[in-house]
This record gives structure tokens, C-alpha cells and sequence, in this order.
């Protein structure tokens, strides 16, 4: 008698593949979300602490800006490992632009 729950047809394992793929994607676009929800709101206190607590009411300086500096750095790398490299110059970006250089070749042809 065969066990129906080890015989997994190349359709149902491509499925599940798939499925098991989504599901690491969204928990790696979870993270970056989270990530970049925890900038903004601890670098938005750090800024309203060192303003309300500036005794010459001077708050342009390098300390003020280190940290979202460093740690947008950081984000920015966060961002290019879950968007890839290619986060501003996809193949979709590659195409659209491929499709209006044609469209716009076209019309000085007609």
C-alpha cells in the first residue's frame, strides 16, 4: 500500500516551492517594513529630545543627524537585500524605457 502523503506529483512540489518562496519573500518584506517603521519613529524622539533639550536652541549639528545617517545607511543596505540590485534600474524599468525609445523612433518613421 502506498503512502499517498510521499508521492508528491512535480505539479503539487512545484506548488509548494512557490508557495514556500512567497512565504520567505513576505517575511523579508515584513522585516524591511518593520525596519523602516523603527527609523522613523526612534529617529523622529531622538530628534524632538534633542530640540526640546538644546539649551542655545542650536540643534544643526553633526550629532543630531549621526544617527539616522549611519542607520539610514543601513536601511539602504537592508533595502537592496530584499529589493535586489537592481532597486531602481529593473527589467521592467529596462523595458518601459526600451518601449518608449521605440515609440518615439516610430514616429519620426511614420
Amino acid at each position: 500500500m502506498k503512502n499517498r502523503d510521499y508521492n508528491y506529483s512535480s505539479e503539487e512540489y512545484k506548488k509548494e516551492d512557490a508557495y514556500l518562496r512567497a512565504q520567505k519573500r513576505l517575511k523579508e518584506l515584513k522585516g524591511f517594513y518593520w525596519h523602516a517603521f523603527w527609523y522613523a519613529v526612534v529617529n523622529i524622539f531622538i530628534f524632538i529630545m534633542i530640540a526640546i533639550n538644546a539649551n542655545d536652541g542650536n540643534i544643526w549639528h553633526f550629532g543630531t543627524f549621526s544617527t539616522p545617517l549611519f542607520w539610514g545607511i543601513g536601511l539602504g543596505f537592508h533595502a537592496m537585500g530584499v529589493f535586489g540590485k537592481n532597486l531602481f534600474f529593473s527589467k521592467k524599468w529596462e523595458e518601459r524605457k526600451i518601449n518608449e525609445f521605440l515609440n518615439k523612433d516610430k514616429k519620426r518613421w511614420e
